[in-house]
């Protein structure tokens, strides 16, 4: 027993565990998937300020430090080593180059996206202020670079993982997550949360 408690770590224990980074387009999915991380065993960042509702029945997982990327505030990832937080995709560019992440990349129609995205400005009687149109184009450009720079950043790896798919077979997504990682996961509790009864808005 005391051989096993005062044992020297080995080389696997001491490699510093990579900060985990979810990420997409808002109204993407990125919510359900840290549920989804959550549930199965992974600690993750979130302050709650944001309480769910009928857009996100399930939390939104937000992280209010987050926001202060584009100021380059960002001694909090310090305590981020291992964990799970959410950064939507405009905010990735940030990121300070001397840490490795695990981007999980969430991606879903543009459709669906401006759809959802429309639902929940008419429940709060708001407006975008730019038509559909404009909106899907500004997105695929936004995608476009994006995707463009994280091919290039050294200190990022990244799983793009298609927000149907998770739909269609959760299990099989969670353990290609679960070896992206690189850590066991609750993959029978990860795989309950996402729910077919929320895909409210679907590609024609």
């Amino acid at each position: 027993m005391l051989r096993r408690l005062f044992a020297r770590p080995t080389e696997q224990d001491k490699t510093p565990k990579p900060m985990i980074i979810v990420s997409g387009l808002p109204r993407s999915g990125t919510s359900m998937l840290m549920k989804m991380l959550a549930e199965g065993g992974v600690p993750v960042l979130t302050d709650e300020l944001r309480s769910a509702d009928t857009d996100n029945p399930n939390g939104y997982y937000e992280f209010e430090p987050v926001k202060q990327l584009p100021q380059h505030k960002s001694g909090w990832l310090a305590d981020g080593k291992g964990k799970a937080v959410k950064i939507i995709s405009a905010l990735l560019e940030y990121l300070p180059g001397d840490t490795h992440y695990k981007v999980i990349f969430v991606e879903r129609e543009i459709e669906e996206v401006l759809a959802s995205q429309q639902k929940m400005l008419a429940r709060r009687d708001e407006s975008s202020g730019i038509d559909d149109a404009a909106m899907q184009k500004q997105f695929e450009e936004h995608l476009a670079a994006v995707k463009y720079w994280l091919a290039r950043q050294p200190n990022i790896d990244v799983l793009y993982v298609e927000y149907g798919a998770i739909l269609a077979d959760p299990e099989g997504r969670c353990r290609e997550i679960a070896g992206f990682i690189g850590r066991p996961l609750e993959i029978e509790k990860m795989s309950a949360v996402p729910s077919a009864h929320l895909y409210r808005n679907r590609a024609k």
